[in-house]
């Protein structure tokens, strides 16, 4: 492929915080986001849980990880967690 012919895919990405790493080769990662409510323009935190593919079990929890969006692996699992933010506190 040429430089002309070569397209640049924008896939998504998320940071959050893994929640869950029980079952193997997936994390649970929760997203946490801040928006205005429509009506009464409070600030607000939203959340969402995601499953991210984790092929080596390296990521455990507490870590913050950022995931990408990929092909569907499973049933519920469309994202893979491409790196690591921040490793957890050990308390």
């Amino acid at each position: 492929m040429t430089q002309a012919q070569e397209t640049t895919t924008n896939t998504r990405t998320l940071v959050g915080r893994v929640v869950s790493d029980k079952r193997s080769k997936t994390v649970t990662v929760l997203v946490e986001r801040r928006v205005k409510h429509e009506l009464y323009g409070k600030i607000v935190a939203r959340s969402r849980k995601y499953h991210a593919h984790d092929e080596k079990g390296e990521y455990h929890m507490g870590d913050t990880v950022e995931i990408a969006e990929s092909r569907p692996i499973s049933k519920t699992k469309n994202w893979v967690v491409t790196r690591l933010v921040e490793k957890a506190n050990l308390v």
